[in-house]
């Protein structure tokens, strides 16, 4: 089973995207039935949808669309983590229409000020939260928060956690000793994935020899069968379209054996989220 482990969907006319509005490219509704063509073109079986901003209306919505899209099998939703009431929350959204197919939640911490926000108590205890409902959290941070994302993961060993985008790395020389440091730290933690996603975004270079140093270093360190693919749909367009940005990761990872290709591009995200054949 062929697996996109990270796209998002959003429309305008159901809500504001306010992050899109000085990126024209991304300014407009983006539908499951735009991206359907390049799933079946690729033979991608199933995809996982992220949320895009924190408000409570967004999840519910994925998870209805999930329950009647072919391809969506799984969401990553959206709840407050400092919410005292957060387990209540968590149930409510697990009951609701297409509720089973809630399998994480995230929040942007890349939005937050300060490198340390999940060192916060209450966020801490949020995530403890979700790992107790039986959900994965998934982690977007910047690079300076990377450090903070690699102690929680630590210090949290009974939840599941997804980094998101290989940790935003900053790529070029001097982004990438720091960051393999960070990973290799984040490799000892058995309670962790890396998602290959969003990362074509981030070089205005060839992205297959830019990136080729920060996917070698994940193979070495997490390895393939705690890597999984993720298109980052249709924040990629801005770099890259879905053929292409498939494309770029199957170059990164044309060493590998069957199995383990097989892993990254399937196994890894539908054990990781529990998502059956």
């Amino acid at each position: 089973m062929r697996i996109d482990a990270h796209h998002h969907l959003w429309d305008l006319g159901v809500r504001d995207q306010p992050w899109t509005r000085d990126v024209p490219a991304l300014r407009r509704t983006f539908t499951a039935a735009e991206l359907r063509p390049a799933l079946d073109r690729n033979a991608i079986d199933a995809t996982v949808v992220v949320q895009t901003i924190p408000v409570p209306d967004e999840t519910p919505e994925l998870l209805a669309l999930a329950a009647r899209d072919p391809h969506v099998r799984a969401v990553v939703g959206w709840t407050s983590l400092t919410d005292p009431g957060i387990a209540d929350r968590l149930a409510e959204l697990r009951e609701g229409p297409g509720g089973s197919a809630l399998v994480g939640i995230r929040h942007g911490v890349q939005d937050e000020t300060g490198p340390d926000w999940t060192d916060r108590p209450e966020v801490r205890r949020g995530i403890e939260a979700v790992g107790a409902a039986g959900l994965v959290y998934d982690l977007l941070v910047r690079p300076d928060q990377l450090a903070a994302a690699v102690r929680a993961v630590r210090e949290l060993p009974d939840v599941r956690f997804v980094l998101d985008h290989a940790g935003n790395p900053v790529v070029g020389a001097d982004g990438l000793e720091p960051w393999t440091a960070l990973m290799t730290d984040l490799a000892d933690c058995p309670n962790v994935a890396v998602k290959l996603s969003g990362l074509v975004t981030r070089t205005e270079e060839a992205p297959a020899r830019a990136l080729r140093p920060y996917a070698d270093v994940l193979l070495a360190t997490v390895g393939p069968h705690r890597l999984m693919y993720g298109s980052d749909w249709p924040v990629c367009l801005l770099a890259a379209g879905y053929d292409d940005v498939l494309a770029v990761a199957g170059t990164l990872t044309d060493r590998l054996s069957a199995d383990e290709r097989e892993a990254v591009f399937g196994t890894t995200a539908a054990r990781w989220y529990g998502i059956a054949p």
